[in-house]
């Protein structure tokens, strides 16, 4: 009884146009929306990109082993003088350039776009299932349930976040055992709990308004007189007609977390040293304002943050313009 349209093309159809008889072709969902997508050509050339950035990112060992020949962290003190300033820019052997301690930049901005992908996914990831289960059930249920979950992320949008996140970030990271006897220790997975911790409530709310509208409608209660329950409802009938606004949202929500977590290493209390962040390295370019003489360092790792934070909203634009029946694109 789900509303969502059906993923079958519709029958061919012959209609008269000034007494001749035209055949009128079905489209799928599938066809419509890629049809208003692929006319965004930005947000093709986005797409490409994004995709490249992710493959580029999970071949980065394989690069390092057949090309490069010189891990993340490797260190090269003869590659910088005695006032650690880098004396090799970007050349044939060092496509990037070195840092002040000797490291292959090109090699160390690849690895830091694994680290920022990964940390922007799982956040974005259990951010979309706490703010889906939150607003569903406060939109399905109403009531107190419904005060609970709106009072409760309230309060979230309240909280002074990125002083928050630093707060939790330092503490936990003050020592290797972390912090909660240990349950929380310092990299990758603390970082991702942090961003998470208050990512989840613009999904929460709009997950809300949506399921306070479809509860009321038809096929909802065509569902409740057929005898279904009220898992069977939610997860069956209501989440489906949720996936386009979660799908837009979530693309839009995946660059702001990844500038969240080069917040945080770029002030020293994100990812540790010893895993390469795009925003470590550029906090490495500023220390002693070495970008003054090592332009490579704050370049590279700058300039592949700022397109792939553009390449993700031009692609939730898109499909906010490709899914919007009502959109004129």
């Amino acid at each position: 009884m789900t509303q969502v349209q059906s993923t079958e093309p519709v029958v061919e159809q012959f209609v008269p146009i000034d007494g001749e008889v035209a055949k009128v072709e079905g489209r799928t969902p599938w066809q419509l929306f890629w049809g208003r997508f692929r006319h965004d050509k930005i947000a093709i050339l986005a797409l490409i990109w994004v995709i490249l950035l992710l493959v580029s990112a999970i071949l980065a060992p394989l690069f390092v082993r057949l090309v490069a020949h010189n891990g993340p962290n490797d260190i090269h003190p003869e590659l910088s003088n005695e006032f650690n300033i880098p004396v090799i820019g970007p050349n044939a052997t060092y496509w990037g350039g070195v840092d002040a301690l000797g490291r292959d930049v090109f090699v160390r901005t690849l690895y830091g776009a694994r680290t920022s992908i990964q940390v922007a996914l799982l956040a974005t990831a259990i951010s979309v299932v706490i703010g889906l289960v939150l607003g569903l059930l406060g939109g399905y249920f109403g009531g107190k349930t419904d005060t609970f979950t709106s009072r409760l992320t309230d309060i979230f949008l309240s909280l002074p976040v990125f002083l928050l996140a630093i707060g939790i970030s330092a503490s936990c990271g003050v020592s290797v055992d972390g912090c909660l006897g240990g349950l929380l220790k310092p990299g990758v997975w603390l970082v991702t709990l942090i961003i998470a911790l208050f990512g989840w409530t613009y999904i929460a709310r709009i997950v809300r308004g949506q399921t306070l509208s479809l509860r009321e409608r038809e096929f909802v209660e065509a569902a409740r007189a057929t005898g279904f329950g009220r898992a069977h409802i939610m997860f069956r009938e209501i989440v489906p007609n949720l996936v386009a606004p979660l799908i837009v949202y979530t693309t839009l929500l995946i660059p702001v977390n990844i500038i969240f977590e080069a917040s945080l290493s770029y002030l020293g209390v994100g990812i540790p040293p010893g895993t390469p962040s795009w925003g470590r390295m550029i906090a490495d370019a500023t220390e002693g304002q070495l970008y003054r003489f090592a332009w490579w360092m704050l370049l590279l790792p700058g300039l592949m943050l700022v397109l792939t934070t553009l390449a993700f909203n031009l692609v939730g634009d898109a499909l906010r313009d490709a899914l919007d029946p009502r959109s004129g694109r």
